[in-house]
């Protein structure tokens, strides 16, 4: 009967109803869709046997984004020797190859694994087999490949034959041996790999025996009764024998153990963020539940006489409590089924590959997120609390009211005007909490603006990127340096095109290491001689102007720069100021990758591995005089880049026919590293535009009541002649007051939150007078919008009608 009664309440009153669902459909589904993602990156373990002892090893201090760990014979040397890990096993997961099957060719990516991979995750096969450790046996000794249940769907129907075919991954045929489970992507929650391959294929013998290279992330699980920092206490240990065993490749640096899923150590920055936007995204859920206790106080307000009348004929205070209870949580399940559906549709927009257009194709896009049982769960509890808190307020009110008083005046305030009264309280909350929102959201603003006009090194706007396989064409998959030049020349005879250069790898695509730096006459090349460890990047002549790199000093290289000529090397300021101070950098030498090199220029200083970065020192090497398998493209033109992509594709196909060309311009390829910026930005903005409309209907609907339930008395303050400013005071006053009020405790708070900020924006910074301006200015146009039809409403009183009524 209670249900059917808050039924017809809520029928009758469908202004009041559709305002409060709308409300809880925002604050409950932003914090389910929130949840949604903390629970796909955060709380689900990983699709593999026992996640819990399962462990990442990490080479050093605290690395973000660098998955990498050690070489593949240290890998060898870590399994062989260690005593408190049951198994290690590695994987690289940078492998990108052109699937030929029949007459198809497709872009995969994949992993290349040891052999016993699949076997310390504990993974079963879907269809076939997996790859086991008795299938390495030297290079080149496994030719097989495994499918994930995605590629094997996509690119060959789901078809059980296809087990013992061959297919080709670039030029080397490959037997399918199995088929991965469906659910399974290895150890890392955002990367969905095509397929797995054995490592001894991937990589060519030589590589395998150098110790200089690490491509391998290492996982392993411990023994029984063995903690985390005994196993990195013993691999430790081992990693200090083999710095004294291979002093020239091996650092001896300690070794530690983490959990693997989240992009290594970078899992700390996004656990921190993520935990972070819940935090605030309850504060909606709260500023939500505070404005609807308002709307539901002021409405059992209004009903006082109604409610009285009821106990006169024999209701006691406990059934009006239950009824408005009900009423509250009745509207509060709707609410929550309509925010569950909301955020549904947003975490199907989030789940694997669907992000925006906009956001680019970024480290971060291939979380699969779903609504699942947790996430029922969490919105069935966010539900019911919410009816709770904004329902137990009026309830509270409604079992302290009078109900003679009520029968006698007909409506009663159960929250007379004094200070703090208990709505005020109310509203000062919500007002609090939308300054606090919409000062990180005008952070989160100010942090894109800064990351946007960053100094990275490099111009990306006006510049395109184009890579050319030619794994299938040349031998190694490197071309002739003459073939390099003919193909940088015909980029450069293209219309519109102002520069044109290549460079090894492009900021920002991981893949780059630190390569020790030695002082000329050094003898003994071990790692402890080193004077620092720098980046190394290979670039062509003209590279500097096509991507508009500052050159500070000396000149760029040149084609006569070749292996006959003495070695040279641009360096940037950074690494110049480490090795040189303040004395000139040209002219000056330094041994680096087994030869004396001479500074022939300086360049300014960049962003390679992340935007965050601190100044890194960075080597150019001259593209004559060092072998690279890896060209990228720079191509600098005034022209849309819709024109210059199938130009571009020509030129390089016409020196090189048969091989693919990817063009994109470097704009795009920058989504991954923005993304971080941009979606603190979205997901913030959403929150700060969430709490402003809480803030404008929690201050319109205390106005408004208070002009509505005062009309008389404003009516005869205006009969007795008081002007249009006091009568606005005493209608708009305690509203505006409370505004003020709670913006200056919301900014006081959003300052010194600025340790919450950081772990979601860059360079956060609350105190910024930019920020402090904006704020103050929206919360005032927030407070004119909601009291303008309170303020013209009071404004409009006709005392002699308002007499007449009475």
């Amino acid at each position: 009967m209670d249900v059917r009664y808050a039924l017809r309440v809520l029928w009758k009153s469908p202004a009041f109803t559709l305002v409060a669902l709308v409300t809880l459909m925002l604050g409950i589904g932003a914090n389910i869709a929130v949840f949604g993602v903390v629970n796909a990156a955060l709380l689900k373990p990983l699709d593999v046997s026992d996640p819990q002892n399962l462990y990442q090893l990490r080479n050093g201090s605290w690395t973000n984004w660098k998955l990498l760990t050690t070489s593949y014979p240290a890998f060898q040397d870590y399994r062989q020797r260690n005593t408190t890990l049951s198994d290690i096993a590695g994987f690289y997961g940078y492998c990108s190859a052109t699937l030929h099957s029949g007459n198809a060719t497709r872009s995969i990516s994949g992993y290349a694994v040891t052999g016993n991979y699949f076997d310390l995750l504990g993974v079963h096969p879907q269809l076939g087999r997996l790859i086991r450790a008795e299938d390495d046996r030297g290079p080149n000794s496994a030719p097989y490949v495994v499918l994930s249940d995605q590629l094997w769907r996509t690119a060959f129907n789901a078809d059980p034959r296809v087990i013992g075919t061959t297919v080709r991954l670039n030029k080397d045929p490959f037997t399918i041996i199995g088929v991965a489970p469906a659910r399974f992507h290895g150890t890392e929650k955002f990367v969905w790999p095509d397929y797995y391959m054995p490592i001894v294929n991937y990589f060519e013998s030589s590589y395998l025996q150098n110790r200089t290279g690490r491509p391998l992330t290492v996982l392993g699980r411990l023994k029984p009764g063995v903690t985390r920092h005994q196993a990195a206490e013993n691999l430790s240990a081992i990693a200090i024998q083999l710095a004294r065993e291979y002093p020239r490749t091996d650092t001896g640096l300690p070794l530690r153990l983490i959990r693997p899923g989240l992009y290594a150590d970078t899992g700390d920055v996004i656990r921190s963020s993520l935990y972070s936007v819940t935090m605030l995204t309850l504060l909606v859920l709260a500023a939500a539940c505070a404005n609807l206790a308002t709307l539901f106080a002021a409405r059992a307000a209004d009903r006082s006489r109604e409610l009285a009348l009821r106990v006169a004929l024999g209701a006691g205070r406990w059934r009006l409590v239950r009824q408005l209870l009900t009423e509250a949580m009745l509207l509060s399940m709707m609410g929550g089924a309509a925010g569950l559906l909301i955020a549904g549709l947003l975490l199907g927009v989030l789940n694997r590959g669907s992000l925006p257009s906009f956001m680019g194709d970024t480290p971060y896009s291939h979380v699969a997120v779903s609504v699942d049982a947790w996430v029922y769960l969490t919105s069935l509890i966010l539900t019911l609390l919410s009816g709770l808190l904004f329902g137990l307020i009026p309830a509270r009110n409604v079992s302290r009211s009078d109900p003679l008083q009520a029968m006698k005046s007909g409506t009663v305030d159960a929250t007379p005007l004094h200070p703090f009264a208990l709505r005020d309280l109310l509203l000062g909350a919500q007002i609090v909490i939308c300054t606090l929102l919409v000062t990180t959201s005008l952070v989160s603003v100010r942090a894109m603006v800064r990351v946007l006009h960053i100094s990275l090194g490099f111009q990306p706007h006006g510049a395109l990127l184009a890579e050319i396989d030619l794994s299938e064409v040349e031998p190694g998959g490197d071309a002739p340096l003459e073939k390099k030049k003919a193909m940088i020349d015909a980029l450069r005879d293209i219309s519109g095109v102002t520069a044109a250069g290549t460079l090894s790898k492009p900021p920002f695509t991981g893949g780059l290491r630190g390569i020790p730096v030695f002082w000329p006459g050094t003898t003994e090349f071990t790692l402890n001689n080193s004077v620092l460890a720098s980046l190394a990047l290979t670039i062509s002549p003209d590279y500097l102007e096509a991507a508009r790199t500052q050159l500070t000093a000396g000149r760029d290289f040149s084609w006569y720069d070749t292996n006959t000529t003495p070695r040279v090397t641009i360096v940037n300021k950074t690494f110049a100021r480490k090795m040189w101070g303040d004395a000139p950098a040209i002219g000056q030498h330094f041994i680096f990758l087994d030869h004396l090199r001479e500074v022939v220029g300086v360049v300014e200083d960049g962003k390679y591995l992340e935007i965050q970065e601190s100044p890194q020192p960075v080597v150019y090497l001259p593209l004559s005089q060092n072998e690279q398998a890896n060209t990228v493209f720079v191509v600098r033109s005034q022209q849309p880049a819709k024109e210059m992509v199938p130009a571009i594709e020509r030129a390089l196909n016409t020196i090189e026919p048969n091989a693919p060309v990817t063009v994109q311009s470097w704009s795009d390829a920058l989504a991954g590293p923005l993304f971080p910026a941009r979606a603190a930005t979205i997901a913030l903005g959403v929150m700060g535009g969430l709490a402003s409309i809480l803030a404008v209907t929690g201050i319109f609907g205390v106005a408004m009541y208070n002009v509505s339930r005062r009309m008389k008395e404003l009516g005869i303050r205006v009969a007795l002649g008081a002007r249009m400013r006091d009568v606005m005071n005493v209608a708009l006053g305690r509203p505006i007051m409370l505004l003020g009020v709670g913006s200056m405790v919301g900014l006081l708070l959003s300052s010194l939150a600025g340790w919450l900020l950081e772990q979601i924006v860059y360079q956060a910074n609350p105190r910024d007078p930019v920020v402090l301006v904006g704020a103050v200015l929206t919360m005032a146009l927030l407070g004119i919008a909601a009291s303008a039809i309170p303020a013209l409403r009071a404004m409009a009183i006709d005392p002699s009608k308002l007499l007449r009524e009475e």
